[in-house]
């Protein structure tokens, strides 16, 4: 009996599932984010439309969601992956070379957009909490949309590409003290009764907030940075990816919970797990295997979104909700617009930055969510609002693409000679070795003399450890995996070297780095002459056998001491390295 009784949650559970193997494809297919297709799906399969009409056609109950509740605990795990992914991508270096734009452009939009939205949220009569809400959610953008689109067309790294993430940033890491603030003003509120708390009620929750949040970070930051990398080194230790990725979900979660017990939001724990793990060899890695969690968890946190929007009791003011979407995507718009030509952004930049950043974000649906649980705001507000958000953000796709036209006819009208709108990466790709052992170390050596960028890929946790302790940039992780690759920069790489041991596995990374880029070219260390015949037909550009370098090596010095003059050996040599190599690629054995 009690297994019939609970069968609602593993129908749930297969609506959803079932809703992201049609969602995800299909959105890749029409070059959709995803986010869209589960915010919809939502709205649709919740239970405001279907679920309600599954009231009197009980078939429809079979492809409705109605327990909002278990909904909404997993939802948070997937907040939480989605912070805990944002962590990784910060590091405390990353901040610092960005700080200007972090912490001046992006954390300016977000008190001027805060205050212009709640001033406006002020002369519709909400109350002084209520404004300061609507104003800090609606002042963030989708990171996960916006990201997604500049990742798309490879701008991440343009100049336009860093100073849109860099707001981002800033607004992501602005969510914090915005959590904090809700708890504080909800507890501040229900104190007071049905009056409003006082300006400076406020102003102490605001800075309470603040030294809570820092006092969090320094601990937690304190405790990861002794125990994470440790930890996380141990568990390489075993080359088994199924423990590490346990330990990787063990961590998330753990402190996650952590921060929930002290009273913290669950998403803060997660974030600064990964801000630490940003720190350590072992990010790409951690990223690679935490992608498919995230991205379901965060998929049923959508879902939950588009759950709890009622449109038909908002659909009384089509009008109202119309203006206030277009009115919130300008707004935000020229306020960005202004700002960033204040930094000295180029005319380009400031078009492309003010539309795509003009959109509503997914963390304002967690903010109301909180908001109306703490008493801020009427359910009657929150869903007005969650409703203006969803349009902006099922707009910002084509504000994308208007984005992309604005820069481009702005930057062919001002012909700008500083460069700024230039739409060439900003940075050029260096060099990947996969394998630092004695063969990947030395070459690692001849580059940084030489100063030639590079990143070292090891599967060795110690190896890893003592080459970033001499100063290397290297990695720790698997690059038989395309996407692990694809974190290490191989889209703007100039070079692979693969100088591994392992035969087998140097094999898989050349089938993976050739699917993923045909024109990059690809040095492989081979055992001999078979193995460089298959590293060759599976699209190496260049193979170096050991053994037979090892004998040119000799034979030039044997040559040299017996007096034949130097040129003549290099001559010699470089004839029998391309005769035997052209051997090899005909298909003919000599060693």
């Amino acid at each position: 009996m009690a297994a019939t009784s609970d069968i609602g949650v593993y129908r749930e559970a297969l609506v959803f599932l079932g809703t992201a193997g049609v969602l995800i494809p299909l959105m890749a297919r029409l070059r959709i984010s995803p986010v869209l297709g589960f915010l919809v799906a939502g709205l649709v399969l919740g239970p405001y439309s279907l679920g309600r009409l599954g009231e009197g056609l009980p078939w429809l109950q079979a492809i409705t969601i109605t327990s909002q509740d278990a909904v909404d605990r997993l939802a948070e795990l997937g907040v939480a992956f989605l912070l805990f992914t944002i962590g990784l991508e910060l590091s405390f270096d990353r901040l610092w070379t960005m700080r200007r734009l972090v912490f001046g452009l992006g954390m300016s939009q977000v008190v001027l957009t805060t205050a212009a939205i709640s001033g406006i949220a002020l002369a519709f009569g909400n109350t002084v909490e209520a404004g300061l809400v609507i104003g800090a959610c609606l002042a963030l953008s989708s990171t996960a949309i916006v990201l997604q689109l500049l990742a798309e067309q490879k701008r991440l790294a343009t100049i336009a590409g860093r100073s849109i993430f860099a707001v981002l940033l800033a607004q992501d890491l602005a969510v914090v003290p915005i959590l904090f603030l809700i708890v504080v003003l909800g507890n501040s509120t229900g104190a007071a009764g049905a009056g409003a708390a006082a300006s400076g009620s406020i102003w102490f929750g605001l800075g309470m907030a603040i030294v809570q949040a820092a006092a969090a970070i320094l601990l937690i930051i304190g405790f990861g940075r002794l125990v994470l990398r440790r930890l996380f080194r141990l568990v390489a230790h075993t080359h088994n990816r199924e423990l590490f990725m346990a330990t990787i979900l063990f961590v998330v979660v753990g402190t996650s919970l952590l921060t929930h017990v002290a009273g913290l939001s669950m998403a803060l724990g997660a974030f600064l797990a990964g801000l630490v793990l940003a720190e350590t060899e072992f990010r790409r890695q951690v990223e690679v295997d935490i992608e498919p969690f995230k991205g379901m968890l965060l998929g049923l946190f959508f879902i939950s979104v588009g759950m709890r929007i009622d449109v038909a009791e908002v659909a009384r003011y089509p009008a109202m909700v119309a203006a206030s979407v277009f009115g919130m995507v300008a707004l935000k718009a020229v306020i960005i617009a202004a700002l960033t030509r204040g930094f000295g952004l180029s005319w380009p930049v400031v078009a492309e930055a003010s539309l795509l950043l003009a959109g509503g974000g997914e963390f304002a649906f967690l903010v109301l969510g909180l908001a109306s649980s703490s008493g801020l705001v009427t359910r009657e507000v929150e869903q007005f609002m969650l409703l203006v958000s969803s349009g902006t953000m099922l707009l910002t796709p084509f504000l994308a693409r208007l984005s992309r036209k604005a820069s481009k006819r702005v930057h062919n009208a001002t012909a700008l000679a500083d460069g700024h709108g230039d739409p060439r990466p900003a940075e050029a790709g260096g060099i990947i070795i996969v394998g630092y052992g004695r063969v990947g170390r030395i070459l690692g050596d001849i580059l940084t003399k030489q100063d030639k960028a590079f990143i070292g890929i090891e599967i060795d946790p110690d190896a890893v450890r003592k080459a970033r302790r001499a100063g290397h940039n290297l990695v720790y992780g698997d690059a038989t995996q395309r996407a692990f690759l694809r974190k290490c920069g191989l889209a703007d790489a100039t070079a692979l070297v693969v100088t591994m041991h392992d035969a087998n596995a140097a094999e898989h990374v050349v089938a993976a780095a050739r699917a993923e880029r045909p024109d990059l070219p690809v040095i492989v260390r081979a055992r001999d002459a078979a193995h460089a015949m298959r590293l060759f037909k599976l699209g190496a550009t260049d193979v170096v056998r050991e053994v037979l370098e090892a004998s040119f090596e000799i034979a030039s010095t044997v040559l040299q001491t017996v007096g034949m003059p130097v040129g003549k050996v290099i001559a010699v040599i470089h004839d029998e390295r391309d005769a035997r190599k052209k051997q090899v690629r005909e298909g003919m054995t000599s060693e």
